[in-house]
């Protein structure tokens, strides 16, 4: 295992990973996850997006926060991970031994997340050049030591990375029902909790508009292929539209202040590193 390094300023993940953006490819990331036999059959199984979705969206927010602006505390995350998932095992619907720490599923889960930040960045941002997809494929490597994704599992490179992805899209990702069912989950998006009971009879054509826009995005920045092998209508309109909206997000992103971009772990990480280095200054110049 290569060595654990905590992120921080500098890093491309400190500048990204952190942005309210990202809820734009949360469920089409959730969707090329559970596509994979042993991940869909253990979300299936143990996962509360059905029971919980809100619940379950903020606790994945604070432990994707944590790995990369949680200093000593992200490799903490990262073991937590790992023993949450230890007991999680058992035998899908086509009589198929999973477990969700296998290697190959373990690993999938994480590099999948890398594809969506490159799709995230293509229609929401400003698209990475190559050198910035190796760059940032460099810290995904990083990012699967605080993880504890085998190394083995992890291809070298950039370029062995779209070979090992295309590989997994065409051979191993398969219409599991579990991504069927996350993307019908999607469309009938539940109140929030704490919702005021007057707001909450509200809610119905809110929910309703609000998982439509969902299931929209999801579908839409999707890989072509992965939407063929799920049957799914894409059409030149609806991209269109797609590429309407990710314009004007990338306008919008870079002139928001910057507590509304970057969520509270995000931004107070930031914030703080920001003042460490504003004393370290000052220390220095009245030495």
């Amino acid at each position: 295992m290569m060595d654990i390094e905590p992120f921080g300023p500098g890093s491309m993940h400190w500048d990204t990973t952190g942005e309210y953006r990202n809820l734009l490819v949360a469920g089409s990331a959730l969707v090329l996850q559970t596509m994979h036999p042993a991940v869909g059959a253990a979300v299936a199984e143990h996962s509360t997006y059905k029971s919980d979705p809100w619940g379950r969206l903020e606790r994945t927010l604070v432990s994707v926060q944590k790995w990369v602006y949680g200093g000593a505390d992200g490799p903490a995350e990262g073991r937590r991970l790992r023993e949450l998932h230890k007991p999680i095992s058992g035998v899908d619907e086509s009589g198929r031994h999973y477990h969700a720490l296998n290697g190959e599923a373990w690993t999938w889960v994480h590099l999948s997340l890398f594809e969506r930040f490159i799709v995230l960045n293509r229609y929401f941002g400003t698209p990475f050049t190559r050198d910035q997809e190796r760059r940032f494929y460099a810290e995904s490597r990083q990012l699967g030591a605080i993880l504890r994704v085998p190394e083995r599992e992890l291809p070298e490179d950039l370029d062995g990375f779209w070979r090992y992805f295309d590989r997994m899209v065409a051979e191993r990702l398969e219409a599991h029902p579990t991504a069927l069912d996350v993307l019908s989950v999607m469309r009938g998006t539940p109140a929030p909790p704490g919702l005021p009971a007057p707001l909450r009879r509200l809610w119905t054509p809110v929910g309703a508009g609000a998982g439509e826009f969902n299931y929209f995005l999801t579908v839409g920045t999707l890989p072509s292929a992965v939407r063929r092998k799920l049957g799914l209508r894409w059409t030149g309109r609806e991209e269109r539209r797609l590429r309407h909206l990710g314009h004007a997000v990338a306008m919008l992103t870079p002139r928001l202040p910057e507590r509304l971009r970057y969520m509270p772990i995000a931004y107070h990480a930031r914030k703080a590193a920001r003042s460490s280095r504003r004393a370290g200054r000052d220390q220095l110049r009245s030495a």
